[in-house]
Order: C-alpha cells, then sequence, then structure tokens
C-alpha cells in the first residue's frame, strides 16, 4: 500500500487557517519583576495589532496588591480604544470595533464588575475571562476558593457579562497535569468544558500552565474535545513552554484540529511575579519551579514561523513580529526565548552571497554540465542492491 504524503488527507480535521492571539501585555508581562512602563504595554500592544493580531489579551483587572504590574489597567485599555490608535489603524485598513478581540482577565466578581464599568465609560474590553483548574490546590492557589463556590460565582458573573454585552472566556487549567497535586485526568477537563458552555461561556481556553503537555497527550485530548463538543472555533490552544517540546505539542493540537492559539513575544510570562523592581509583592505566593525564567508560554516569533512555513494561513506581518520580538528583548533587558528572531525564516531563495565562487570554474574544468549532480555515466534510475543497510552482512560484527 502506497503511503499518504499530504499531511491534511492523513489528519481532515487539521486547518489551512488559524487565529493565533497574542497575550504578551497580559501574561507576558505579569511574570516580570520589574514593571513594564505603561508606554510600552501600550506601544506593543497597538504594534501587535497592526502586525495582524485580532485577538489581544490587553491587561488584568484584578486586585493592584496582588498584580501591581497591571494598576495601569484603565489607561492601557483607554490608549486601545483612543481615537488616535483607531485612525492609525483605519490606514492600515483595520477597523479596531469590528476586527480586533479585546481581552481583560477578570479571575474574580469585582473585576467582572470593573469590566463592565469600563465598557459603560466607553474603554472596556469585547471579551472577559475567568479561570479554573481541575486541580483543587492549583485553582486554590489562583482564586483562594473551592472549585464549588468558583463555579456559582462564575455561573453568576457570566449573567452579568451577557447582559452587559460581554463575552467570558472560561478557562480550564491542569489539564495535562499540576504544578502542585501532579497527575491529572483529562477526562476532567472535558468535563469542565461542558459545564463552562452549560453556564454561557462564549469559548474554552485549553491551558497547560506549567508545561506538562506532551504531543501525544494534547493529541489525544484535543480529539477528545472535538469529539464531544465538534466547533473548532470554540476552542483555544494555551500552551507553556518549560522543555521545549510546545512545538510538537503544537503541531498535535493542530493535527487534532484546533484553529486557535495563544503566544507570547519571547516565550514571556507564567506565574504572577511575586516582586516587582525592589518590593516582594503577594503575587500567587512561591513559584513553583526552581529557575522561574523558562515558564513563559510558546513564543510568538517562533510559533508563527512554524505555522507560516506549515503553509497555514495565520494572518500576519512574520517579519514585523520578529522585530518586535528583537524591541522586546530591549524592552526587558535580556535574551528571551525566540529563536527566530536571531536565525530568521527559511528562506526559499537561500543565501548566494555564501555561494563559493570556484565552484563554476571547477565545473567548467572537470567538463561537467551546469547543474549536474552525480556522474554521467551512473544510470538515471537508482538501483538499489539486494542487500543494504542492517541487511548487508558487514553491518554486524
Amino acid at each position: 500500500m502506497k503511503t499518504e504524503y499530504d499531511l491534511w488527507k492523513i489528519f481532515p480535521r487539521m486547518p489551512k487557517k488559524v487565529t493565533i492571539g497574542d497575550i504578551t501585555i497580559r501574561d507576558g508581562f505579569q511574570h516580570s519583576e520589574k514593571f513594564v512602563s505603561t508606554e510600552a504595554k501600550i506601544f506593543y500592544g497597538q504594534e501587535l495589532i497592526l502586525a495582524g493580531c485580532r485577538e489581544l489579551e490587553v491587561t488584568n483587572l484584578g486586585s493592584p496588591a496582588t498584580t501591581p504590574q497591571f494598576r495601569d489597567a484603565d489607561e492601557v485599555m483607554k490608549a486601545m480604544r483612543s481615537e488616535e490608535f483607531k485612525k492609525r489603524a483605519s490606514k492600515k485598513g483595520i477597523n479596531i470595533d469590528k476586527d480586533v478581540t479585546l481581552t481583560c482577565v477578570t479571575i474574580r466578581e469585582t473585576a467582572v464588575d470593573r469590566a463592565i464599568e469600563m465598557k459603560k465609560n466607553g474603554y472596556g474590553p469585547d471579551r472577559i475571562l475567568m479561570m479554573v483548574s481541575t486541580d483543587p490546590e492549583h485553582h486554590f492557589a489562583n482564586s483562594g476558593t473551592t472549585l464549588s463556590q468558583y463555579w456559582r460565582e462564575a455561573e453568576k458573573c457570566i449573567a452579568k457579562a451577557r447582559a452587559a454585552g460581554l463575552k467570558m472566556c472560561g478557562t480550564v487549567s491542569t489539564i495535562w497535569g499540576s504544578p502542585i497535586s501532579g497527575a491529572t485526568k483529562m477526562e476532567d477537563a472535558v468535563e469542565f468544558t461542558k459545564r463552562w458552555f452549560s453556564i454561557g461561556a462564549h469559548d474554552i481556553e485549553h491551558a497547560d500552565h506549567d508545561g506538562s503537555a506532551n504531543a501525544a497527550d494534547v493529541y489525544r485530548y484535543f480529539s477528545m474535545v472535538l469529539d464531544a463538543m465538534p466547533n473548532p472555533e470554540a476552542h483555544l490552544c494555551h500552551l507553556h513552554e518549560t522543555k521545549r517540546v510546545a512545538s510538537s505539542s503544537i503541531l498535535a493540537a493542530l493535527q487534532a484540529g484546533i484553529c486557535r492559539f495563544e503566544s507570547t513575544l519571547g516565550g514571556l510570562g507564567g506565574q504572577p511575579a511575586n516582586f516587582l523592581d525592589d518590593t516582594p509583592i503577594k503575587g500567587t505566593g512561591d513559584y513553583y519551579y526552581d529557575d522561574p525564567r523558562f515558564v513563559g508560554l510558546i513564543c510568538s516569533e517562533d510559533l508563527l514561523v512554524q505555522i507560516d512555513e506549515l503553509g497555514i494561513e495565520h494572518g500576519y506581518d512574520v517579519d514585523r513580529i520578529l522585530w518586535l520580538g528583537k524591541k522586546m528583548e530591549k524592552t526587558l533587558g535580556g535574551r528571551l526565548r525566540s529563536e527566530a528572531i536571531h536565525n530568521g525564516r527559511t528562506i526559499k531563495a537561500g543565501h548566494m552571497k555564501f555561494a563559493r565562487p570556484g565552484l563554476k570554474k571547477l565545473v567548467e574544468k572537470e567538463g561537467e554540465k551546469p547543474g549536474q549532480r552525480v556522474p554521467a555515466e551512473w544510470p538515471e534510475n537508482v538501483l538499489l542492491p539486494e542487500k543494504y543497510g542492517p541487511a548487508d552482512p558487514l553491518w554486524k560484527k
């Protein structure tokens, strides 16, 4: 039987077009132990939209005591909704109010109320986000509630949000494991996804917040999800990179049929910082890792190069994203996790500036034809020997 080489025939659910949301200025910056200026947050948020981002997570509306990185949430949101930026975007053919979804994280009801008030005042988000973990310990660390308490609160908040015209994204975390309690059941996450939809959530972020996922389990999980809830637009893949295997999990999610992803410039992000500038802060307590530098999301730059070279449509100006990645290293004062911004994209035209000038002369000297690849006297069709590789008697000692 002939092998099928077409990836889309092997994996018929695999999309040919994806949406990649960027959450740099929220999740990316929440893990920073230095305050990122309001001007920088606005710059990157706006530039990401101009580079093609259509789903942007802008800020966290939680308590500044826990996450003081976002004490400028109102200013940043106002800048995203400003007439000045709308005009600038319009010149690029982008209608901010119609083409771009702006999201704020609202873990608790007070933050949801704040989002609703911001919307009433003309600069609020289009979408807000609440989060549960299938591991009760991880959930308590993030929200301070039991799961039952939180589900009741989420149901109430979704009703409020819908009445105000806000979409609610329900996040399910610890799908593939928890940094606190260890192994978890993927079936629990499928059930939690159904529960989010049952109480009115608009879409679901399926999150690997600690890098526990592997490609086989990612494929298995998202296949389970899409078997049970077949609309791929309703599901969003959120993978953290702790072991340099997230790109394989991205491919597995694509093969399962997922078409929406999230990422950050430089692979930033992770657990909320428990230190800001020179001051210890609450955050969500002690870090789960001995080295908290390597816990962020998959890199926007590398992910885009991966998606682009798979031939999947994504809507971004890849070169502009690589440029932004280089700027981000200067903003945060050090080497981040993207390889693509340093090594570039695969250029099909090659890099002929590195070609050695002596080859043409050597070809002429040998009397070979331009482009000749094997000796002229060799047969056109390759003839394999009867025994080769491990079958060759000399293979074994």
